[in-house]
């Protein structure tokens, strides 16, 4: 798979760039010689992938097309560095086929307000290059079909739900008694994954002035989605960043990280969970009652296939206990499910969850334009800590962050 290169700026514009390394410990001074040194390591083991949702639409009649009158809805999530790709054959052609520019619709300005409303300019027909007017095979790159309308023959028009920053966008098929009547086909449609600097995919489904590939072809000449559906599906999936990871050694059997089924203590966890930022719970674990000892994994976002690690003392009968913000997230965060000695050696993945702190209502994972990745601040809630559910695709933990300790 093409190596995918993260730059390290934050995710998060509430990130500061650099961390004071630091542990309240006060025993240090005073450590005993059967204390334990170990180095704890945590590492971004997430797959990228192109798109962050795709699917695909037709129409409700008893024959999947959409005729003229006609009208189809696509839902989807989007922060502001993100478009929409859609694409559906002209059926009345040998090999033409609908879609926008790459890399698709434009859906915020550049104060990232959401474009709402009719965007039918945004939409082009396209000549696959691979069929000439008699049906017989050519070979030649796709190019914009001349002298068609195409905004006359498709009406698009967006909806926005600003707190869960969802778009509806409406196609309808206005070719009707116009030169260019065409019933529409099935289409398949994409949102590439943003990695805090750029797309993953800023060329969905086609180059322009290239040829064509088997999959657009597909569509062009036979309406059929297949072929780019299963490449799309196989493409598509939640991905994310880490924060640095905020590690604390400590005595009892209270987690000072946070409590599930509780508030957020206002300490800071929500600082890490919605911005990835750990000074203000770092800080306000030096007075917290056995604490021995606070440390930061790493300076700057983690991107997949990057690691952070940091060493720590710690005395038999010592607890450690670590928490990292899932970056591409409104307020969520990864730590221990359980307590663990601190003694422990290897992998603790396994006790590791994914948590939802409570404090900013939540939008698709790295599609929501409150989010941190895209520069924006969570919508406040008031919810009591929790593991986070089934209503979005993501990840099992396993699958996206590793923690071992050596």
């Amino acid at each position: 798979m093409k190596k995918i290169f993260f730059k390290i700026t934050a995710f998060a514009t509430g990130i500061i760039a650099a961390f004071t390394l630091l542990s309240c410990n006060d025993s240090d001074n005073n450590m005993m010689d059967n204390s334990l040194q170990r180095t704890i390591t945590f590492e971004n083991i997430v797959t990228p992938k192109d798109f962050v949702e795709s699917g695909s639409f037709q129409g409700t009649g008893a024959v999947p097309v959409i005729l003229p009158g006609q009208s189809v809805f696509i839902k989807f999530s989007a922060g502001k560095a993100q478009a929409l790709m859609f694409a559906t054959m002209y059926g009345a052609s040998k090999d033409w086929f609908f879609a926008s520019q790459q890399p698709g619709i434009k859906l915020f300005d550049t104060s990232g307000k959401a474009i709402t409303g009719d965007v039918s300019s945004s939409v082009l027909l396209w000549d696959n290059g691979t069929k000439d007017n008699t049906g017989q095979p050519e070979s030649k790159p796709i190019t914009q079909v001349p002298n068609v309308n195409a905004p006359q023959l498709m009406k698009l028009n967006l909806d926005y739900n600003e707190m869960t920053s969802e778009f509806t966008l409406t196609i309808t098929n206005t070719s009707g008694g116009t030169a260019n009547e065409t019933p529409f086909s099935p289409g398949v449609w994409a949102v590439s994954n943003y990695n805090g600097s750029q797309l993953l995919n800023s060329a969905p489904f086609f180059t322009p002035n290239s040829l064509s590939n088997p999959e657009i072809t597909d569509i062009a000449q036979m309406g059929n989605i297949d072929k780019m559906k299963a490449k799309l599906s196989s493409n598509t999936g939640i991905m994310t960043g880490l924060s640095p990871a905020l590690v604390v050694i400590y005595r009892g059997d209270k987690n000072p990280v946070y409590e599930l089924g509780k508030m957020d203590n206002g300490m800071g966890l929500k600082e890490i969970a919605q911005f990835g930022n750990v000074s203000k719970l770092q800080n306000s674990l030096k007075s917290f009652p056995g604490i021995k000892g606070i440390y930061v994994a790493g300076n700057a976002p983690v991107p997949p296939g990057n690691k952070v690690m940091i060493s720590f003392k710690a005395d038999p009968g010592d607890k450690i206990t670590y928490v990292t913000m899932f970056g591409f997230s409104n307020d969520w965060f990864y730590a221990n499910e359980t307590n663990i000695d601190a003694a422990i050696k290897g992998d603790l993945s396994s006790k590791t969850a994914l948590f939802d702190s409570g404090t900013g209502v939540d939008q698709y994972p790295g599609a929501g334009n409150r989010q941190a990745l895209f520069g924006g601040t969570p919508q406040s809630e008031t919810m009591v800590i929790s593991k986070v559910g089934t209503q979005y695709p993501v990840p099992a933990v396993q699958n996206v962050i590793k923690v071992t300790v050596n």
